[in-house]
């Protein structure tokens, strides 16, 4: 294993004083005059790699040496120990090399290039040249060239990180492009100001306070919710490369709910109703309309609790391995990147984002982390949660069709019960409100039910008893 250290030297063409300090607990200061990097072999198309072999032994690439922050984030990466990854893995071929080296994959450069023509040891490991390309020129002249890297994925594999987080064994690109993240899935549906922050690349980069430059930062062209949005390329403190933690309970700092958290509770000035309320819905805060004498933190919590630590990504991001049913041989590594918590299988018994029934949907995900006991008993379950939820949803829009219309003006900008009520309404028509928490959305129809008899004088179908004793079954024994 490679000792962890970054490097702070002067740009120096031949030779230089380089001062490495360690970046674990000790604070060994060592001095080490070294060749700042050896010229590249000719068949190496401009990439520089490590450069020497004691950068090589020591981890640190040309870039880094003057790049000091992104190398020692970069060091705590999976991509800083790919190769040596490849070679202690039993199913190591020779056709893995490519991902695991600097070369002409996963950037702008179309020419076989790094690894692919030498096979030198400076090129192992995706390096920072495996993004940003080349770096000769730039080194022999900073100011003149920069090499950006791309935040394009890649759908046709001929650049970006789909060109190698690709095929069977890890097909990223290949769920993602079928996902609601991916290519074109959300051209054209941005009306409103603010809606880019979550529906386009650039501009989520932005929200997420990234300023980093790429190539792609001043064009025109819409960017997909990709790779880089969620995944910091350079590293971070998170799991994956994760830009944000995905098992914190916080609609803030939760990098789904980064986005999954918009209008989840009604506006005053306005008759729409919930646009993404996953994330706080989930978690049961600041979620619905709040009927008179009604308070969330009493109903029974679900899957927002402390049992499923990874919230979201625990059902949506999940992987699993497909293999032959006769056989037992590999066939496909699912990656979760469809985001489809019980997605359709194809008749391979691989998860697609097509349609399908809910006896042809997998809900594997549901028993996985030991959730549920069975995926049968997970799927039953959901279906008797949305008849529950959709009966009361008929019955709370049949009361609330009684009500006079003026009830639902927004122009005065007071939130009516009949407003507040209809939003909760909507809520439970929102299909994965069963799902997400289906004590807390039960509750919240019921207790609208009862503000909607109370303020009109309309009873809903359920005797007033009913509710009562529904609303009990709903909250937490201390509550009582």
């Amino acid at each position: 294993m490679r000792s962890s250290r970054a490097v702070f030297g002067s740009m120096v063409a031949t030779a230089g004083l380089i001062l490495l300090t360690s970046a674990c607990t000790d604070t060994e200061t060592v001095f080490v005059e070294r060749p700042f990097f050896n010229d590249p072999p000719a068949a190496a198309a401009g990439f520089l790699g490590y450069g020497t072999d004691d950068a090589a032994a020591a981890g640190i690439t040309v870039c880094g040496s003057c790049h000091v922050g992104k190398q020692s984030d970069w060091e705590n990466t999976a991509h800083a120990h790919a190769y040596e990854t490849l070679v202690a893995s039993p199913g190591a071929q020779a056709f893995c090399e490519g991902c695991h080296t600097v070369n002409e994959l996963g950037n702008a450069t179309t020419v076989a290039g790094g690894w692919t023509d030498t096979a030198d040891p400076r090129y192992e490991d995706v390096q920072c040249e495996s993004c940003h390309g080349p770096g000769t020129a730039h080194v022999a002249n900073p100011g003149a060239s920069q090499p950006m890297a791309s935040i394009a994925v890649g759908a046709d594999l001929s650049s970006g990180c789909g060109e190698c987080h690709a095929g069977s064994h890890h097909p990223f690109l290949e769920e993602w492009s079928q996902s609601r993240h991916g290519f074109g899935a959300n051209a054209g549906i941005r009306s409103r100001d603010g809606c880019d922050s979550c529906h386009e690349g650039r501009e989520a980069l932005v929200a997420f306070g990234e300023n980093s430059e790429y190539v792609e930062k001043d064009g025109a062209a819409e960017q997909p919710i990709g790779c880089a949005v969620c995944h910091d390329p350079h590293g971070s403190d998170n799991p994956a490369q994760l830009r944000f933690p995905i098992d914190v309970a916080n609609v803030d700092q939760n990098l789904c709910m980064k986005c999954h958290q918009k209008r989840a509770i009604p506006e005053e000035a306005s008759s729409r109703g919930p646009h993404s309320p996953q994330g706080p819905l989930l978690l049961g805060e600041d979620v619905g309309w709040t009927p008179p004498n009604f308070s969330t933190a009493i109903v029974i919590g679900s899957h927002g609790s402390d049992l499923n630590q990874n919230l979201c990504a625990t059902c949506h991001v999940q992987s699993f391995e497909v293999t032959d049913p006769v056989s037992g041989d590999f066939v496909f590594q699912a990656t979760g990147h469809l985001f489809k918590a019980t997605p359709c299988l194809d008749a391979d018994g691989i998860p697609t984002a097509g349609t399908c029934s809910v006896q042809e949907q997998t809900f594997a995900s549901c028993a996985a982390v030991g959730c549920h006991a069975t995926a049968d008993i997970a799927r039953s379950l959901k279906g008797i949660a949305e008849m529950r939820i959709a009966n009361l949803v008929a019955q709370l829009d049949a009361q609330l069709a009684g009500v006079p219309g003026t009830e639902f003006s927004t122009s005065d900008n007071v939130l009516t019960v009949a407003e507040g009520a209809r939003f909760n309404q909507r809520l439970g028509e929102i299909e994965s409100s069963a799902v997400h928490n289906p004590f807390l959305t039960e509750a919240l129809l019921l207790g609208s039910m009862q503000a909607v008899q109370a303020e009109y004088g309309i009873a809903p179908n359920i005797a007033p008893l009913d509710i009562q004793e529904r609303l009990k079954r709903l909250t937490k024994p201390t509550a009582q």
